[in-house]
């Protein structure tokens, strides 16, 4: 439950989704340093750990996918900003982006499939879609 709930920030009385992507946030600080590959690496793992342990957390918690596991958004905004410029206009565009394509979920982000994979797919969807209209952004506006 530690992991599923991002350090327990999913039990944010307000906005765990929301608390789950400011941990994933300062994540990406921590690993913007790393090489494309060897961040996609830790990308393709803590994807890979997200679906198990969201899978466990909703058994767990008998409810499909519920606020309080946030894995999902923290796994999210590492897959939003991968290879992005760690400058403060991108982080911000980012990490709105990714909130509204999370909260709004815009064709193809989907919740259908069981278990950790339906809790983690519409939020790697989400953040292909805010890490493409990032792109699309910076090259108007660079940084």
């Amino acid at each position: 439950m530690l992991l599923a709930t991002g350090g327990y920030s999913g039990y944010a009385p307000r906005a765990p989704g929301t608390c789950g992507s400011v941990v994933g946030l300062l994540l990406f600080l921590l690993l913007a340093s790393l090489p494309a590959p060897l961040y996609l690496g830790v990308l393709a793992g803590c994807t890979a750990l997200g679906i198990w342990v969201a899978g466990a957390a909703e058994q767990l918690l008998h409810t499909h996918d519920a606020p309080v596991i946030v894995i999902d958004e923290i796994v999210g905004m590492l897959l939003t900003y991968y290879a992005m410029p760690v400058a403060w206009l991108p982080l911000l565009i980012g990490f709105v982006g990714f909130r509204i394509c999370d909260i709004w979920k815009p064709f193809p982000c989907i919740e259908r499939l069981p278990g950790g994979w339906g809790i983690m797919l519409d939020d790697l969807l989400a953040a292909l879609l805010a890490q493409g209209s990032l792109r699309l952004l910076l090259l108007y506006w660079p940084v």
